[in-house]
């Protein structure tokens, strides 16, 4: 009866519109009282929820991302990303694919990366005779790049939904080839429509600019070195290196490129102060939540229903795989991962997968949610901002899913992908 209160209310409040940290967060309450605890019990739980030194660095993170989006520093990864890779046929879905990687490998948020790079590259886009869908589509799935390459604030939710034990700098690590792996297919795909549809190819604007480009946009790039290089050195923990990183991004924006306007830092401020509040409250009620799931033996019930499905570990992989995809479409990113972690950890633990792979396959899964409707963030930021109807663009985006699926079945079916990495840096 317990577990029915607690997951009736959790999607009555979803139905009705309720967001989705306070219906977690008044499920977990129902849920305690009608176990007999204390009222209190449950605040406390919330509380222990958000008091994890490594949750720091997410206001950290997010507000590098945001001094990066306001001070030029996406535009010079564009421009880098042009120079390099422009002159392809199709170039600027290329463009767009590698500036999302460059981008996003910094900012570490996908709908920061839909947001900035679809502002800059869209427009240019349509001037050069690219249709509408196209330049939404490969926005859209590229920029879920910046939740698999590091640095990532998602990585550090995992780690902590985890209950501990696992490190956030192989996390970090872990996520390179993946990402990058993902990114080749996209751009593989995005050449490909590009040439069907007959997109033009641009001019090489020759090795001079090309090295002028990657000069311009060094001190950019160096916070990811200073953020991720940090944390893999052992010189500074997560929490310490985001820390530098936003001082770092602030000073390059000022004294540097000289764009952050005094309109633009309260921007940055504001935004990342807004998202940094609705991250943490959905961390407290989610660990609430995420405790009487435990209480409730949820896992083990789950581990038991597929089992009995059947015994293969490749099935079960790929039945995991499309839990998570479908979960994914349906509700927000960070939630999932705070909710589903302590239920499936354990079942993919029974299996003999490394934790760190998991969390990247997570990763990618709900990175894809993020870019399918109902709810796809991404999606949405980017028909707004290449003014497409979800519809029209969600009927040519499929190839773009597609590239993203063969990337997330060879992470998960091929260890080596996202744990060679890690290894070499025990």
């Amino acid at each position: 009866m317990g577990l029915i209160i607690l997951f009736g209310l959790f999607f009555g409040g979803m139905i009705v519109g309720v967001p989705v940290a306070f219906a977690l967060g008044i499920a977990a309450v129902a849920g305690f009282l009608y176990e007999g605890f204390p009222l209190f019990v449950a605040f406390q739980r919330i509380m222990s929820g958000i008091s994890v030194f490594s949750l720091l660095a997410i206001p950290f993170f997010i507000f590098a991302g945001e001094l990066m989006m306001q001070g030029g520093i996406a535009a010079r990864l564009v421009r880098l990303a042009a120079a390099a890779v422009g002159s392809m046929r199709g170039g600027l879905g290329v463009v767009n694919v590698a500036s999302s990687m460059l981008f996003g490998g910094i900012s570490g948020s996908a709908v920061a990366d839909t947001s900035a790079l679809g502002s800059i590259l869209m427009p240019v886009m349509k001037e050069k005779s690219y249709d509408a869908d196209y330049a939404v589509n490969v926005t859209v799935c590229s920029s879920i790049a910046g939740v698999v390459i590091p640095p990532s604030h998602n990585m550090i939710l995992f780690a902590v939904a985890a209950g501990g034990g696992i490190s956030v700098s192989k996390l970090f690590i872990a996520g390179v080839v993946p990402g990058v792996l993902m990114c080749l297919c996209l751009g593989v795909v995005a050449y490909l429509v590009a040439v069907r549809r007959g997109y033009p190819a641009e001019t090489f604007p020759g090795w001079g600019t090309l090295l002028r480009s990657l000069v311009v946009a060094l001190p950019g790039l160096f916070t990811a070195v200073i953020i991720v290089g940090g944390v893999l050195s052992g010189v500074m923990t997560v929490t310490e290196s985001g820390a530098l990183g936003a001082i770092y991004a602030f000073l390059v924006t000022i004294f540097v490129y000289r764009e952050l306007s005094w309109t633009g830092f309260k921007t940055a401020v504001l935004s990342a102060v807004r998202t940094t509040a609705m991250v943490m409250i959905l961390v407290g009620c989610a660990s609430a939540f995420a405790y009487l799931l435990t209480l409730y033996r949820v896992p083990d019930m789950l581990a038991h229903s597929l089992t009995a499905i059947s015994d293969n570990p490749i099935l079960i992989l790929l039945m995991l795989n499309v839990i998570l995809l479908v979960l994914g479409m349906i509700m927000d990113m960070a939630a999932l991962i705070l909710i589903c972690t302590p239920i499936f950890l354990p079942v993919v633990r029974d299996l003999g997968m490394d934790p760190i792979q998991f969390g990247i396959i997570m990763m990618m899964n709900l990175g894809l949610g993020l870019c399918t409707p109902p709810v796809g963030a991404c999606l949405f930021v980017g028909c707004v901002i290449g003014g497409v109807k979800i519809e029209h663009a969600v009927k040519t985006i499929w190839p773009f899913y597609l590239a993203i699926l063969v990337a997330l079945m060879l992470t998960t079916y091929v260890p080596a992908i996202s744990l060679t990495l890690p290894a070499l840096f025990e």
